[in-house]
């Protein structure tokens, strides 16, 4: 008997040591609990600020100011550039600076700022080969500029890039090249130039048009499109061989839809801020050309596609449906955009 009831006695004393475990357990488990759920709800605070689009900002007012600051002079060019610049420093500056390469969250978990980053920095790396190509050169013989030859390359560069180097710290670099290259633009005495001509201006166009035409096609297969295959062999035409022309069913992922969808505002917002520098610098071209009429047509659609989105989401109905199909929409204004490239770079090819 003796030895059942300490058997016993020492069964219940197990018992209460592992109820006091539990209970020594339990708020450790709730408190991390807490913890854990703090931080999902603060990284989703600010992963929501973070994903708020900058506003757009006046040009020639922010050109007047950094020229003041830097007490340089507003000669030919300098809009264009110095939007450049401010174009380029937005992706750095805004709200939670450069997303595209983060590997932490809230960063990590956004896709919807990052594809807005990259139609932004699409146009940048489009207008800074323009100015290396085209605007600092007076013809096809004459030698680049050095500062727009080394920036160029950096707007260039990997744009998921975090480390040896960063994404950020590659760009940044560029915008210093761009600001050496001001400094020597707004100075009578330095070598820089910059040529206001409507072969330069057509010849940057055709990339514009290039960009719209193309984002305007993928919006458009967000609903899903039946296009004829184009690749036809020239050689069995004239030899009057007739060729089948097949069909192919073109969609856009739905996984990708927003993200497209996001690209397109952001060539969008930095296309409007760049035409309307160019408006600026390319004044006279512009109205000898009849053709500045243009230009505001294509800025107007460009911030139209800018407008708020009330929808927590990108909706993508079909395109007579119940549901609205935002990507529809976007390439509305897109394709318009596209159709006024063509008739300005039209205007400006007359003689």
């Amino acid at each position: 008997m003796l030895d059942w009831k300490n058997r016993f006695g020492r069964l219940g004393l197990s018992g209460n040591s592992a109820r006091a475990d539990r209970s020594t357990r339990n708020p450790l488990l709730l408190g991390l609990a807490l913890l854990i759920g703090l931080y999902l709800l603060v990284a989703l605070l600010i992963g929501w600020y973070w994903s708020s689009e900058p506003d757009r900002f006046p040009v020639q007012q922010q050109v007047r100011e950094a020229a003041e600051a830097a007490q340089q002079q507003i000669v030919n060019g300098y809009t264009t550039v110095e939007t450049l610049k401010q174009v380029a420093g937005t992706l750095l500056d805004k709200p939670g600076g450069y997303l595209s390469n983060d590997i932490a969250p809230p960063g990590l978990w956004l896709d919807n700022m990052p594809s807005w980053e990259y139609g932004v920095l699409v146009q940048v790396r489009d207008l800074s080969r323009a100015l290396r190509k085209d605007f600092a050169r007076s013809q096809s013989q004459s030698t680049e500029d050095p500062d727009l030859s080394k920036a160029e390359p950096l707007f260039n560069f990997d744009n998921r890039s975090w480390a040896l180097p960063a994404s950020e710290s590659e760009y940044r670099n560029g915008t210093r090249y761009l600001d050496r290259y001001l400094a020597r633009l707004s100075d009578p005495n330095a070598k820089a130039q910059f040529y206001s001509r409507a072969d330069n201006l057509n010849n940057w166009l055709g990339d514009v048009g290039t960009r719209l035409g193309s984002l305007s096609q993928r919006l458009s297969a967000s609903v899903g499109r039946v296009r004829l295959d184009a690749q036809l062999v020239p050689e069995l035409e004239r030899d009057g061989v007739r060729q089948v022309v097949e069909e192919e069913r073109v969609e856009t992922s739905w996984m990708q839809i927003d993200n497209v969808f996001y690209e397109a505002r952001g060539q969008a917002w930095a296309l409007s801020h760049l035409l309307r520098a160019i408006e600026v610098d390319f004044a006279d071209v512009l109205a000898k050309k009849n053709a500045a009429i243009s230009v505001r047509q294509i800025i107007r659609e460009l911030e139209a596609a800018q407008e708020p989105l009330w929808s927590p989401m990108v909706l993508n109905g079909s395109g007579y449906g119940v549901l609205a199909n935002h990507s529809l929409v976007m390439a509305n204004y897109i394709s318009r955009a596209n159709a006024a490239v063509i008739d300005l770079r039209n205007l400006l090819s007359q003689g």
